[in-house]
Order: C-alpha cells, then structure tokens, then sequence
C-alpha cells in the first residue's frame, strides 16, 4: 500500500500544527464560532448532536495493520472505546473532547494518517472496490489511480469550496463493486484491443435528497489524461453549479439542467486549456504510484490443501456457512479474500471496539500480510488468506465476534449513526436495524431467502444509501414525530436502480413487521433461484405494497 514521502509526512505534521493554534485559539475565545466552523470542518471535525465528531480518512479503504491498530489505542484513550466505520470507508469517532482533537490528528500522523478533506464542501475520500488488487474479473488494479486521485485533489488550490461536497469513485473490474453510478464522478479502467488502459467517465451520480444515477461523460479517456480531465470536469462544476441553495448545489443538478450533452461540450471547452499540460500523466509517474502497489510474497498452496478445505466445507456446516457468504474468490488459485462482519446486534451496524481493533490488526499481521480492507457496506476485509489457513481465521473471528456468516444476506445491513448521533438526522436508524436483527436472526431463513440489501439512512442525506438499497429504510419527521418510509427495487453495481417509494411511512415499532411481509411476497412469488431483486423487477411494486396496507 501506499507510505507518505517527505512531501506527505510535512504537509499532514503542518496542518496539525495549525489546527493545533486554531484551537488554542477558539478555546481562548479569541475565534469565534463563525470563524472556527470552516477551520474544524476542514480538519474533519463536526459538533454532533450530543459532542463532537471526528471522521478519519481511510483513502480508498486501505488499512495497514499498524494503523489500524493506532486509530483502536485512539478509541480507547480519547473515545468511548469503539469507532464506526462508515459508507465512505472512513472511520468517525463520535466522543472526542474538542481540546483532544490536535492531538488526535497528532497521533494520525505518526502513522500516515489525518481527516483532511472528511468534511466541507471539497473533494471527498475516494473509494473503490474492496478486492482491489486480488478480484478474479479485475481487468485494472485501481488503486494507482485512487492514489493519484488523492495526491491531485489533497488542498486542491481551486476546489477547496466547492458548491457543495464532491466525491468519486473508482473500479476496474467487471463487476461495479464501489457504485461508480451513484457518485458525482465514477470512473471505470478498462483496456483496449491493445491492452492500453483507458477511462470511462461518468459524472451527476448521487443519492441524498434528489437521487441520480449517473452520464457517461467519456467513454474511452487515455489514462495518461485522467487527471487533466478530472480538473476540466471539476472546474466546469465549480464555475456553473448552483450556490444560491444546498439542495440544488450538487453536480448531479447541474447535469440535469444543463443536459449530458451541453455538460459534456463545456468539460471538453475547458479541457482544451489543460489537455497536455503539466498534469499529464506518463509511464514515469505511473510507476512511480503503481510500485507500492507490488504483489505480496505468496507461498504456493498444495493442491491436497485446497482438497482437504473443500473436503471440511463439507464436513462442517458452520464452517461452510462462513465460506459460502463471508469468503469469496481470488485470482491466484489456494487463495481467499475474507470478509470480517461488522454486524452484531450487541453494536451498531459498522461499531468496532478498541479491543478488536487490536485483535483484528494482530489478525492481519498472521493471515493478510499486514493489510486490511474497509468496504462501503460497513465490513473489513483481509485480502489474502491461504486456503489452508482459513479454518484458523475462522475459529479466532468467532472467539472475537466477528465471525457471523452473514454477509451479503438481509442480517447484513447497512446503517447510518442515525438520530443517536447526527445533528442531521430526522430518526433514530440503529434501533431499526437492531429491531430487524432481532426478528430475522435464523440463519437458515436467512440463507434461505439468499441475497438481499437493506439500507437505512437516518435522514435525506442518504449516508445509509438507502436509495439502492433492495430494500431501503428512511427515517423522517412528521411533525416531531419519526416515521419510517419504505422503498423497493434499489440496486449497486452493473444494474444500478434506485428504489421505490412503497407508500405511506410507518411507525418505528412496526418497520419488522412491514419487512417480515414483504419478504413474505417475495418467498410466495419467487422462482427458482430469484434473488429478492429478481423477483421484485419480474412482479413489480403492486403485490407487496397490496400485502403490506391490506
């Protein structure tokens, strides 16, 4: 993975220098809250509904062992023990004092770490797919891109105030796992008939209060331009999108408006000005990039191991739960990317203790050559497990809790913080989820109705992507009450859809039972190996929502 140089490592101790006297500052009274809100949120710091919160960037997802170890000694001495993992693959701590921050972001640094750009209206995080580098239809590793991403948009002199929050998502294999659809920029690597890599741009994705999915912008962009581009694009939406009102600031308003057409002949007007200019990337700084990105020293595995792995699949039931939902294919034959769940109703939806930080690191350290992944649905990932090796993986993930075999099914779901902690947020999202966990915690019902999304956002923001979710929860406010609305038909990836309303909303308490008949229908109209998805785009809206208000 990528390690900062002498340029990084200055530019982060700097900022935390600064942030360090800008707090001094406003805690001496000499700031005044005007003045210190753009300072805080450019350090990734917001004030809550009960304390503050601080968001971490983890970019592109990508966790070394040590640092994921840093951030649970973090949680234990400046939190309450435990840090939320977010749909950004960040990391937020939801407790800090606010005169524990510099030294928080103190603490980041010694370890290749900040919060810059969490927060603000700036270009966000860049997330990818979390089998980055070991997908068996990965046609281009993305994570190069991701950094160069990164390193031209960190205190991008010209999008440091945007019209509203950007951000941009990443693949490179053939099937969409970082839903580049639903993103202001998605880009996907592909190769051509030549094996050269080019970019297909897509841009006026986005979920929150008025959903899109997203244009194709460029179908075919020569990698060496993707950041000469990238500024065009980005320039076109700093100059023409809306300011006068939040609601309508993103880019997915100003493609809308404008039209693809009319958007995409201003990207290239002003791509003209910088198409072969300075920012141009050639072999060089590709490889420059591309080399922390190097293969890890894997061992061959015998063939009598993965014999005798298959062989215990189908010996042991639990054991063979966990591999079919929690472990999934590599491209190197004997080998294993697995995925640690997040999703225990004793936590929140994406909650992880100090403790299983530390143990989880020291896992990584044993079984994934000191690498993890964070996933957008609120899980972690070691990205190279020895098949003859994952049956230990396996028992020391269920000694630690994180071992439910339930990834990728409806016990999976994805949850925003919700009214326990947004200021944003209209209801309350975790006592949903843990309600839902409650009620559907048979495994064998669970595996039986096979896979499902459910997502719940606290508020129109949509942090839970609720909007693709196959079934989506949002929480609203009627009149200082929380209600709950219900949609259907959402999805990521290569068929990306955006879900639809059921109808009226529903009560907190009866938001299980609404999901219990809803499956229900799906159960009673499936054909042979529907997914709750295939069913739902074959039967339509009518016969749940005529089940649920009968």
């Amino acid at each position: 993975m990528y390690r900062y140089d002498s340029h990084d490592q200055t530019l982060v101790d700097e900022r935390v220098a600064q942030f360090r006297d800008q707090m001094r500052r406003y805690l001496a009274g000499q700031l005044g809250e005007e003045e210190f809100l753009p300072l805080r949120l450019q350090n990734g710091l917001y004030i809550q509904r009960y304390a503050p919160m601080l968001r971490i960037a983890i970019p592109y997802g990508m966790l070394a062992s040590y640092q994921l170890r840093k951030l649970g000694e973090i949680a234990a001495r400046y939190d309450r023990g435990y840090g939320h993992f977010t749909t950004r693959t960040n990391l937020q701590l939801n407790w800090p004092k606010l005169e524990d921050v510099p030294d928080i972001l103190a603490d980041l640094a010694s370890v290749q770490m900040h919060a810059i750009q969490t927060s603000g209206n700036d270009i966000r995080n860049t997330t990818t797919d979390q089998f980055s580098g070991v997908a068996a239809d990965e046609e281009v590793d993305p994570r190069p891109w991701c950094e160069l991403i990164r390193q031209w948009s960190t205190f991008h002199p010209e999008f440091a105030f945007l019209p509203r929050k950007f951000k941009i998502a990443v693949t490179g294999a053939a099937e969409d796992r970082a839903a580049i659809q639903v993103h202001d920029v998605g880009l996907r690597l592909w190769r051509d008939r030549h094996g050269e890599v080019r970019v297909k741009v897509l841009a006026g994705g986005g979920l929150g209060r008025t959903p899109m999915i997203g244009e194709v912008v460029r179908e075919d962009l020569p990698w060496q331009h993707l950041l000469t581009y990238l500024e065009a694009l980005v320039r076109v939406y700093n100059q023409f999108g809306r300011r006068d009102n939040k609601f309508k600031a993103r880019i997915k308003i100003l493609v809308k408006a404008l039209g693809v057409d009319e958007f995409r002949r201003r990207v290239e007007e002003e791509w003209a000005h910088l198409k072969d200019g300075p920012q141009t990337l050639n072999d060089e700084a590709l490889a420059a990039v591309a080399g922390h990105f190097v293969e890890p020293p894997r061992r061959e595995v015998a063939n009598d191991a993965i014999e005798a792995f298959e062989r215990l699949r189908g010996e042991n039931r639990a054991f063979a739960r966990f591999v079919t939902n929690n472990v999934t294919g590599h491209k190197v034959p004997g080998y294993k990317a697995v995925t640690l769940s997040l999703k225990r109703r004793e936590h929140s939806p994406g909650d992880v203790t100090s403790e299983q930080m530390a143990a989880v690191a020291d896992l990584a350290d044993e079984f994934g050559h000191g690498e993890l992944r964070v996933t957008h649905e609120q899980n972690l990932v070691l990205t190279d497990v020895p098949v003859d090796r994952i049956e230990a993986l396996w028992q020391r993930l269920e000694a630690l809790g994180m071992a439910n075999p339930t990834v990728g099914t409806l016990a999976d779901l994805i949850c925003c913080p919700g009214g326990d902690y947004c200021g944003l947020a209209n209801a309350k999202s975790i006592p949903v989820a843990h309600a839902i966990q409650e009620r559907f915690e048979d495994l064998d019902f669970l595996y039986d109705l096979g896979p499902l999304e459910l997502n719940i956002s606290g508020c129109m923001n949509a942090c839970g992507h609720h909007h693709v979710g196959n079934i989506g929860i949002l929480g609203v406010d009627k009149k200082g009450e929380e209600y709950y609305q219900i949609s259907l038909g959402g999805s990521q990836g290569n068929g990306t859809s955006l879900g639809k309303i059921l109808g009226p909303s529903f009560f907190r308490e009866d938001v299980p039972s609404v999901i219990d008949k809803l499956l229900q229908v799906y159960v009673g109209n499936r054909q042979p190996d529907e997914t709750f998805l295939d069913t739902y785009r074959r039967i339509g809206l009518k016969p749940f929502k005529e089940r649920v208000y009968a």
